[in-house]
């Protein structure tokens, strides 16, 4: 039996649903980003019992389809973004829909409508919040960043990164840097 779980972006999130699926006495083949897949099926009671425990925790079982399909749609995007070490080559709208064999365009229409924003819209966002990421290690340069994260050029990623967070790259750095001495010396 399948499952798919909303929010579930994380090692973290992974051990908490396993954690869930011990406590009902559920035997699972499979626990990845917002899918797990169960050995055998649930009763009602379980099922219930599992949507209690999961919202508990801030994920949420989904069951209708479209749902299911904009998780899919986010997971194949986080995935790609935070747990790969490299983007594919090809176009992104062609890399999510062969992962999740439908149409781009179709994608797009639903999440669009679902969402409020677009797929390059959240895949922007994902970008960035990567870039933040990647500066707060400190291991990789700007120049390294925007290489690693396909962008054409620094000034590109550094437009995008004040667009959507209203701050330079440098200066957010920055802020970090000072709000981590600023901890240090209390």
């Amino acid at each position: 039996m399948r499952l798919y779980i909303k929010y579930m972006v994380s090692q973290r999130c992974k051990m908490m649903v396993r954690d869930e699926f011990d406590k009902l006495g559920l035997h699972y083949t499979m626990i990845d980003l917002g899918v797990a897949e169960l050995a055998e099926n649930m009763t009602q009671q379980q099922h219930e019992q599992l949507k209690i425990n999961l919202l508990k925790s801030g994920l949420e079982l989904l069951d209708d389809k479209r749902s299911i399909l904009i998780e899919k749609i986010k997971n194949v995007i986080t995935e790609m973004i935070h747990y790969t070490d490299v983007l594919p080559k090809t176009n992104y709208s062609d890399y999510i829909s062969e992962k999740l064999n439908y149409d781009y365009t179709y994608l797009a229409n639903i999440f669009s409508e679902v969402k409020g924003i677009t797929i390059q819209q959240f895949i922007i966002l994902n970008k960035i919040e990567r870039v933040k990421e990647l500066l707060l290690y400190d291991e990789l340069n700007l120049t390294e960043i925007a290489y690693k994260l396909h962008y054409s050029s620094v000034a590109h990623l550094s437009n995008q990164f004040k667009k959507v967070t209203g701050l330079s790259p440098s200066f957010y750095k920055k802020l970090k840097q000072k709000r981590s001495g600023n901890l240090e010396n209390v």
